[in-house]
């Protein structure tokens, strides 16, 4: 069982932190918050102070992960987890820690390069997080949604995610690299969809480049109604939507795309599927979706 819980943050630096704003609260349908950063966006979903700290940079980028792990002891031992398999950590300093809120971190590179952060303690925002358009998202032990990762060495990545920081693989696609953008191969290539909570997968990898070192953020809401309502929202704010809605094969969530201002995809679904890890049984699938997700030429 993995000691890390869920899904607890994204830190983003971005050329334009304005368009982000604009695009998080009348867009997505989240809440801005406040935080020690005055020239950076917080994003809440729910009554955490952000789910997404969007800060200014020189290019757009993912800048880490967050995990949360539930408690210091927990925290421990997945440093001593890294530490007996090689892999080298950084322990948090009093800086990091307090424009984080959390009250104890270490980060690390995964195999591709993908930073993250294991963290505990997190404060809460006691104020409730009301979206001006009603939206609610699904969180809670489910952690704020999931993300899919770039990663190239499909050996090492599993390794690293399932034998050192304990996920479960939850599924296989079985990908044809043309699909994907990609030179073709005789060869297929695997997407691995691995889950640490009831959620289906809480993060995926997948052989595909992305400049932003993000493929995609999907956030769960409570309705099908937030979900439609959030598409009238892409085309009255312009919002570049990059597929149609559809039903995914392996998670049952029904979700559309749209393209963030950091030139990553937010997934923007419902009715996603979890999972009871002592009777699920992991399978492999070549079917993308039940029905629609056809993508569209954004921009």
């Amino acid at each position: 069982m993995s000691l890390i819980r869920s899904l607890g943050y994204l830190r983003v630096e971005a050329t334009d932190v304005p368009a982000w704003r604009e695009f998080g609260v009348k867009v997505l349908g989240m809440t801005e918050g406040r935080g020690p950063d005055p020239t950076a966006v917080y994003l809440r979903m729910d009554d955490l102070p952000a789910r997404i700290v969007v800060v200014p940079g020189d290019r757009d980028r993912l800048a880490a992960s967050g995990w949360e792990l539930a408690d210091p002891a927990a925290l421990g031992r997945l440093a001593g987890a890294l530490d007996a398999a090689g892999v080298a950590f950084k322990p948090a300093g009093p800086d990091d820690l307090a424009v984080r809120r959390v009250a104890e971190m270490i980060s690390v590179d995964d195999p591709s390069g993908n930073r993250l952060e294991f963290f505990c303690g997190a404060a809460l925002d006691t104020r409730p997080a009301l979206s001006n358009y009603g939206t609610r998202f699904v969180t809670g032990d489910q952690g704020m949604g999931h993300v899919v990762l770039p990663a190239f060495d499909d050996a090492a990545s599993l390794h690293f995610w399932t034998e050192i920081l304990g996920f479960r693989l939850r599924d296989t696609m079985r990908l044809v690299p043309e699909h994907v953008g990609l030179p073709h191969t005789d060869e297929p290539l695997w997407m691995r969809f691995l889950g640490c909570s009831p959620r289906h997968h809480s993060v995926a990898l997948a052989p595909i480049p992305a400049p932003s070192g993000l493929i995609h953020l999907m956030t769960e809401t409570s309705s099908i109604d937030d979900v439609g309502l959030a598409i009238d929202r892409c085309a009255k704010n312009k919002a570049p939507m990059i597929s149609t809605l559809g039903r995914h094969a392996n998670d049952d969530m029904i979700s559309f795309y749209v393209r963030t201002p950091s030139g990553f995809d937010i997934e923007y679904g419902y009715g996603g599927r979890t999972v009871d890890d002592e009777t699920w049984v992991a399978r492999q699938t070549t079917a993308h979706s039940v029905w629609g997700h056809r993508f569209l030429r954004a921009g």
